[in-house]
């Protein structure tokens, strides 16, 4: 039996996106795939937020916005479906004007535009965990971003430097051990939608 659309937002091992994010998904009739990134990417970005609540309370983040962008940071994809499978830059703004045009806020819709530009000057703290999440999932390590979130965790929390680079590096590496788990589950639906 062919995995379905249905099957990529509803079956386990990855919690679910949001329900706005998967009736979203469903009538614009989304790549089976896309819907498993975007979960992938929304679980660890969960498990990133959940990990900050606990450790690094004072870092003032807005966890839903942070949940919201990884369930939609490539939804620009249903437009530019080539993306899912080769380089590309055209679903960000895509996806951006996409969430807007649907009547997203956007506060929310920026994630989809942001999620590649964590290097722009403005950038929030939600915005690098989104763009984290969507590197850790598949055990991706960019040094330059994770030293950004490492500076705003030692703002926040008055540690030193070295030791929230060293708390973060030892959740990311915890994260990253089940990549292969969350990339077999992307990688096990289609490209292309019905």
């Amino acid at each position: 039996m062919p995995l379905t659309l249905r099957h990529a937002l509803d079956d386990p091992p990855l919690r679910p996106l949001p329900a706005p994010v998967g009736d979203l998904l469903l009538r614009l009739d989304a790549p089976p795939r896309l819907a498993a990134h975007l979960r992938a990417v929304h679980d660890v970005a969960a498990q990133l937020t959940d990990w900050l609540t606990v450790h690094y309370p004072a870092l003032a983040v807005d966890r839903d916005a942070v949940l919201f962008g990884a369930a939609t940071h490539d939804i620009g994809k249903t437009v530019h479906v080539a993306e899912l499978s080769g380089p590309g830059s055209g679903h960000e703004p895509a996806g951006q004007q996409l969430l807007l045009d649907t009547g997203i806020d956007p506060y929310l819709a920026r994630f989809a535009a942001t999620h590649a530009s964590w290097q722009s000057p403005g950038i929030e703290c939600e915005d690098l965990l989104v763009s984290l999440a969507d590197k850790i999932w598949k055990a991706k390590r960019v040094v330059d971003l994770e030293q950004l979130v490492v500076d705003r965790l030692a703002a926040a929390s008055g540690q030193e430097p070295w030791q929230a680079f060293v708390n973060l590096d030892d959740h990311l590496d915890g994260i990253a051990a089940d990549a292969d788990q969350r990339l077999a589950f992307q990688n096990s639906y289609p490209t292309t939608a019905g």
